[in-house]
């Protein structure tokens, strides 16, 4: 195919900011916003790069939606483009849920608001519940050994409810232990060329600083999550809640459900906790740090999508790394639960799961419906939140 025509950098800027705007409903919203625009109504990329892309984004770790919209407005403008069109798709989320951070996080919040904020948090676990259900049927599809597949499943999950900040060991263990178990049984593909795309292993520094603190947690949620977006959920929530104490669990839940209801990329939620840590100024850090990661994958390695496709290695890791990330999301619904406070909220976490497991409605229709009984539960028991 030949390559797209010229496209002014402000064009992406507004036509990705839009998508920005309205990308409710996570990834797969995303993805068909992205498809709408790119291949269908403008023509700049044929079906087939469009899914090479979404199955190369998914090999790499961090938000892949993110890193698939960066990757399309690179394919038009280069590296430019990559980063006014990433920005354009982050930005106007950044900014709702910083405001609602504003809020929900101050001394002394409305009543309403601590009634919705107690709602929603709610639902949370069973959104998690949700989430990994949504992934594990592609996964065992794609399984290279059914035991094995099993044993990371377990491990991830036991520890998401267990061992907190030590999760991002584990995921790295399976992946590292799969992409061995299967380099040993094929020796004779060791000169299959290709590149080594699989996890950024960077080892951080942490220092004793409020903002250092956040940028490595950030970090964590940008380059070492696997799994899709809600894996971030148990990467953060012992360091935001247990080991820093920036957030009381009841706030991270909070933080949680303002991820998955405001426009734009899920990985947001780390902003919450950074302002929760910082201010301003830690939200937007933690902002920055996460999504880096996307774009230097993207800057600097789009032009080798096609050998990260097919590079064995990369596979061989996510068929550790990634059911290890989907227990961690069902892990995380244990230490989600146990933040809960109030009676009520068990209640609303039952309706939750019926909403989402058994009706199938959407995460956002059902986080809505979850603060507005909290609301209502608020005004009309006002004691309910004491």
């Amino acid at each position: 195919m030949a390559g797209p025509g010229p496209v002014s950098l402000g064009t992406i800027a507004g036509e990705w900011g839009r998508i920005g705007c309205i990308g409710f409903g996570g990834p797969p919203a995303h993805i068909r916003l992205l498809r709408d625009l790119c291949v269908e109504r403008r023509r700049w990329l044929d079906a087939q790069e469009f899914e090479d892309a979404i199955a190369a984004c998914n090999l790499l770790p961090g938000p892949a939606s993110t890193q698939l919209a960066i990757f399309c407005a690179w394919r038009l403008r280069g590296r430019a483009g990559a980063l006014v069109g990433g920005a354009a798709f982050i930005v106007p989320g950044l900014i709702v849920i910083l405001a609602l951070a504003v809020l929900f996080l101050g001394t002394s919040p409305p009543l309403w608001v601590l009634g919705a904020g107690a709602g929603a948090g709610a639902a949370v676990p069973a959104v998690a519940i949700h989430a990994g259900a949504g992934l594990t049927g592609a996964s065992w599809q794609r399984r290279a050994n059914s035991a094995r597949w099993l044993c990371y499943l377990l491990a991830g999950a036991a520890s998401a409810a267990t061992l907190g900040p030590w999760l991002v060991l584990v995921l790295l263990g399976c992946g590292l232990i799969e992409l061995a178990l299967q380099l040993t049984g094929r020796r004779h593909d060791a000169e299959l060329p290709g590149l080594a795309a699989g996890p950024l292993l960077a080892a951080g520094a942490i220092g004793s600083g409020v903002l250092l603190s956040v940028a490595w947690v950030a970090f964590k949620v940008g380059a070492l999550s696997y799994g899709g977006g809600f894996v971030i959920i148990p990467l953060m929530q012992s360091d935001a809640v247990s080991h820093y104490h920036w957030m009381t669990g009841a706030q991270f839940l909070n933080a949680v459900a303002l991820g998955q209801i405001t426009p734009g990329p899920v990985v947001q939620t780390v902003a919450v906790v950074g302002y929760a840590a910082a201010g301003l100024i830690g939200g937007i850090l933690a902002s920055v740090v996460a999504f880096s990661p996307s774009f230097a994958f993207i800057l600097f390695g789009a032009h080798r999508f096609d050998l990260i496709r097919g590079d064995r290695r990369a596979r061989a890791f996510l068929d550790g790394a990634g059911p290890a990330a989907i227990g961690a999301i069902y892990g995380s619904a244990i230490p989600l639960t146990r933040a809960l406070s109030h009676p009520w909220q068990f209640a609303v976490l039952a309706g939750a799961l019926i909403l989402l497991l058994l009706l199938r409605r959407g995460v956002v229709l059902t986080l809505l419906c979850a603060g507005a009984a909290g609301v209502v539960i608020a005004f009309t028991v006002g004691t309910a939140l004491h």
